[in-house]
Parts: C-alpha cells; sequence; structure tokens
C-alpha cells in the first residue's frame, strides 16, 4: 500500500512541475508576441526611444514575472 503511496504522490508532483512549467513558459512567450504586435500596426511610431522602451518592457516583463516569481516557487518546494 505504501508503494501505490508513493507513486501516487511522485505522479502528482511531476504533474504539477509540468503545469508549472507551462503556465510560466506561456507567461515567458506573451511578452515576445506583445513585441511583434506593437509597431505592426502603427499605432506607435517607429522612433529609437519608443524601440528601447518596448525592448525595456519585454526585458523587465521577462525577468521580473518569469524569473524571479519561478525562481522563488521552486526554491520553496521540498
Amino acid at each position: 500500500m505504501s508503494n501505490s503511496s508513493a507513486s501516487t504522490k511522485s505522479s502528482l508532483a511531476a504533474l504539477t512541475l509540468g503545469a508549472i512549467g507551462v503556465v510560466y513558459g506561456d507567461i515567458g512567450t506573451s511578452p515576445l508576441y506583445a513585441l511583434k504586435e506593437v509597431f505592426a500596426h502603427g499605432h506607435v511610431p517607429l522612433t529609437p526611444q519608443n524601440i528601447y522602451g518596448v525592448l525595456s518592457l519585454v526585458f523587465w516583463t521577462l525577468t521580473v514575472v518569469v524569473s524571479i516569481k519561478y525562481v522563488l516557487l521552486i526554491l520553496r518546494a521540498d
């Protein structure tokens, strides 16, 4: 009975980690799609300041949302 319980816990842990990877992976690619769409329809003029601003926004979004939150979550896991 304990072997089945250990197997169930192991499977649950693997599924949980996989789900977290999918969620954070999707969040990590969203800024890349946003980068493409910002300048696509001409709503934002293509100037050096706007390019730097959008690149900065994408960089910090990837850094803060994905890296820090994901690392903190994984470091809390046993």
